[in-house]
């Protein structure tokens, strides 16, 4: 029985051992970001951006059905993990259609268009945002939350989402009105593990692929201007590995960096990863792009990629993602 209701025989114990993890050291986490104490306090901060990063990657997986073996349970453990995370203001169902169509098409299909949205409006506005990234706060992250929350009150075909967002808001307000009762401190602590948490996804999807970035409505259909197969899936998708020395530092992302391998099989769960990884590509592939040699880029086009019409290019030698952008507002977590 317990076989059926996980997806995998392998991956029961993996499975039960991450989602105790996340749970407990979440739950962990908010005590000690109340505790007076300044160790305890960031020994909580840690374990919030811990768990608030693989509960993200739970919801991918989830998407693809590799945790538990009836749709009905993954949909179960996405939503959770999305009340955890706050990515709850859209449901699982439009996240999960969104990645689907991001594997399906081969390309970063997005609803709303942000920087036509920038270019179009006051000049002060784009100022204001490209500071804020300047800054390292990530405002096109929550200019893209922000419209989920807004769409079913523009979309007269999304009306029924409309008492789903007031009550999903209404609920997270009051935990943070309490958070803020017991300790400001604490609400602080949190928005700043929040902060470093959207930051870590997107530093992650950032680099993941040199696809286009498509504006197009639910249902549209991707331009046919290129051959989109699975070569060019390959040749477009990179694996950002934090380590290929230390392929266990990897596990800190859930294994999400091996992103050859989860595009050529979508199916494998995540533990699984790393071996299917070695197995197709070895550690020499010259898709492989190790997060070290990332951060530079990072920090000098934090402004840049913004704006871009296209991630940049990657070429080839220790210095190939030199010109590599970048992605923005292309998270699995926003379903527009």
């Amino acid at each position: 029985m317990t076989g059926k209701f996980f997806r995998y025989e392998d991956g029961i114990m993996p499975s039960i051992l991450l989602l105790s993890y996340i749970f407990i050291s979440y739950l962990v986490g908010i005590v000690l970001i109340t505790n007076p104490s300044f160790v305890f306090n960031l020994v909580g901060l840690l374990l919030l951006i811990i768990s608030l990063v693989l509960s993200a990657y739970v919801i991918h997986e989830a998407a693809h059905g590799t945790i538990f073996y009836s749709d009905g349970a993954n949909h179960r453990c996405g939503v959770a993990m999305g009340w955890l995370n706050g990515s709850c203001y859209a449901s699982f169902i439009d996240l999960r259609r969104k990645h689907m169509r991001h594997h399906r098409d081969r390309a970063d299909v997005i609803t709303f268009d942000y920087k036509a949205f920038l270019r179009a409006g006051p000049s002060w506005l784009c100022n204001v945002v490209l500071f804020l990234e300047w800054a390292y706060i990530p405002a096109v992250e929550f200019i893209m939350r922000g419209y989920v929350m807004i769409l079913p009150f523009i979309d007269s075909t999304r009306g029924a989402d409309r008492k789903r967002i007031i009550s999903v808001l209404a609920l997270r307000l009051l935990f943070f009105t309490g958070l803020a009762w017991v300790s400001l401190k604490a609400l602080v602590l949190y928005i700043v593990a929040y902060l470093i948490f959207i930051t870590v996804l997107r530093f992650v999807d950032c680099y993941q692929h040199t696809y286009d970035a498509i504006a197009i409505l639910a249902e549209g259909c991707v331009p046919e201007n290129k051959i989109r197969d699975r070569a060019y899936e390959q040749n477009n998708t990179y694996s950002n590995l934090v380590s290929v020395r230390y392929p266990f530092l990897n596990m800190l992302l859930l294994n999400f960096p091996y992103h050859n391998a989860h595009h050529e099989k979508p199916g494998v769960p995540w533990y699984r990863l790393p071996s299917l990884h070695l197995e197709l590509y070895g550690d020499v592939s010259e898709n492989i792009i190790p997060m070290s040699r990332l951060l530079s880029g990072f920090h000098k086009y934090r402004v840049k990629r913004i704006l871009s019409d296209d991630y940049g290019k990657v070429t080839s030698g220790l210095q190939k993602a030199d010109g590599f952008y970048g992605a923005v507002g292309v998270s699995f977590l926003t379903a527009v």
